[in-house]
């Protein structure tokens, strides 16, 4: 789910995932209650290895031209673009305890010119034992239809990408960042499509979506095609108006249903930049509700998560900022209690108290 800044969250296509998420939502039974007591050690399984963010292009991840990451220029050689990520890898290592991270590509990144420079943010996640998950995105305008735009720019673009990175067991590879246009059955069918084609990639290294907005994974996880894959799913605090705690926790566990041990959320935020405490329960806010609510869920189910987004210019959601020289990036964090629901959501830190 492609976010916006704040003051203008609500998009047509906002509002049409609103609707599309309104069909698969659990039933509205209202509920009280705060965070509730987590167990103090995540458990021996699942997918809790996964502890990372979204690294986006600040026109948002949906273009069509390259993506060009926060920080990072289009006119950026590879040793300037491998350098700069380096630093902002370092700097999500070093603020929150991150150990991957989830980019972008689309056709145009990756089948022409910019391609050679864009390795070099995969390569520098890599090199520092990073987990990078490499995900299509569609385009933008007409193209936001939640189809592959084009299959005959589509299928070279991963050509390219899984023949440079097969061999790197640090790269993960995710077919399709919300598949919203296709039916259940057509997104496994078409997930299954992927592996066929890529036999030489490990199906514990393919993160297929779950099927809408990735935002149920209950149909991708019961087809026997997709057996031993990962599975992502996505969850936002703004798809509601209003939900307490328990019940963003239930509305979480419904789109899981007993798929947790294979799923890795890997988009989920709300407000940072707007001096919300996400330590302390505060029940009349929604997004401090979601979020605490799904930082314990995610640590108690041992789930992975990766935040969206982790470095987005001018995005409210965006819980790290870029300082220092243009050339040298390094990052700051935009809210320390958002830092701190993280690290406990990665089996660190303390649950919320009071």
């Amino acid at each position: 789910m492609r976010k916006t800044p704040a003051r203008t969250r609500i998009t047509p296509r906002t509002r049409a995932a609103l609707a599309a998420v309104a069909i698969a939502a659990v039933g509205a039974t209202t509920l009280t209650g705060g965070p509730a007591s987590a167990s103090a050690a995540v458990p021996g399984h699942g997918t809790s290895q996964f502890k990372g963010v979204n690294w986006a292009d600040p026109r948002d991840n949906y273009a069509d031209d390259p993506v060009v990451l926060s920080g990072l220029s289009l006119s950026d050689s590879y040793a300037q673009t491998y350098a700069k990520a380096t630093r902002v890898i370092a700097a999500f290592r070093a603020n929150l305890g991150a150990n991957t991270v989830r980019l972008p590509i689309n056709p145009y990144t990756v089948n022409g010119a910019y391609w050679k420079s864009y390795r070099g943010v995969i390569d520098a996640a890599s090199a520092q034992g990073f987990k990078v998950i490499v995900s299509y995105w569609e385009g933008t305008g007409a193209n936001k239809d939640g189809f592959i735009d084009d299959e005959a720019t589509y299928w070279p673009m991963w050509d390219t990408v899984v023949k440079a990175y097969r061999h790197d067991a640090h790269v993960y590879f995710e077919p399709m960042n919300e598949p919203h246009g296709y039916t259940d059955a057509e997104w496994a069918d078409l997930a299954a499509k992927w592996l066929a084609t890529y036999p030489s990639v490990p199906h514990d290294r393919v993160f297929v979506s779950g099927a809408g907005y990735n935002d149920h994974v209950t149909t991708v996880c019961a087809d026997p095609r997709l057996k031993g894959t990962y599975l992502s799913l996505h969850h936002y605090g703004f798809w509601k108006s209003y939900a307490t705690y328990d019940q963003w926790a239930a509305d979480l566990k419904e789109r899981l249903g007993d798929c947790a041990n294979r799923t890795v959320a890997d988009e989920f935020g709300a407000p940072m930049t707007t001096g919300l405490d996400y330590n302390v329960p505060t029940p009349d806010d929604n997004s401090v509700n979601f979020i605490q609510a799904d930082t314990d869920t995610f640590r108690k189910l041992g789930m992975g998560s990766v935040y969206w987004p982790g470095l987005r210019t001018d995005d409210t959601y965006s819980i790290q900022k870029l300082i220092g020289d243009a050339s040298r990036p390094w990052l700051a964090t935009t809210n320390q209690s958002g830092a701190d629901r993280l690290a406990w959501a990665w089996g660190r830190g303390r649950p919320v108290s009071g």
